[in-house]
């Protein structure tokens, strides 16, 4: 019963850093698409932005499926996707419509992602 609970626990987190690990290994194999990805949303040094964006995704989500420090990969991605989403995912400025629909479904859906990565270093913390 306890390996089943264990196996279980390890499928959900993999399925909630499952975005982040194809995220990071897309842009780690296209690393020119990464870059442009971080320079089209206007943030500065787009090159170090696109590396450490690559470094967070691959590196926090390995914590969080190791078990080792996993409420600090928890954290950390809990704050990448807030950010992430605010940069992206900004709705209010569209027009109403389904481009703004979409957006604002995508932006509300990354809110229980960072909300579920805080479940996850609360209760990671809590278990130590």
């Amino acid at each position: 019963m306890a390996l089943r609970k264990d196996i279980l626990l390890w499928l959900g987190l993999l399925g909630l850093c499952a975005a982040y690990l194809q995220g990071g290994l897309n842009k780690l194999l296209d690393f020119p698409g990464a870059v442009a990805e971080a320079a089209h949303f206007g943030l500065p040094l787009p090159t170090l932005v696109a590396a450490a964006t690559i470094l967070l995704e691959l590196g926090a989500s390995l914590l969080i499926l190791t078990g080792r420090l996993r409420w600090a990969g928890a954290l950390a991605l809990a704050a990448f996707t807030l950010a992430a989403t605010l940069i992206a995912n900004r709705y209010w400025e569209l027009p109403p419509g389904q481009e703004r629909f979409m957006t604002a479904n995508a932006f509300h859906e990354h809110l229980g992602l960072a909300g579920a990565f805080l479940l996850v270093a609360l209760w990671s913390r809590q278990r130590s």
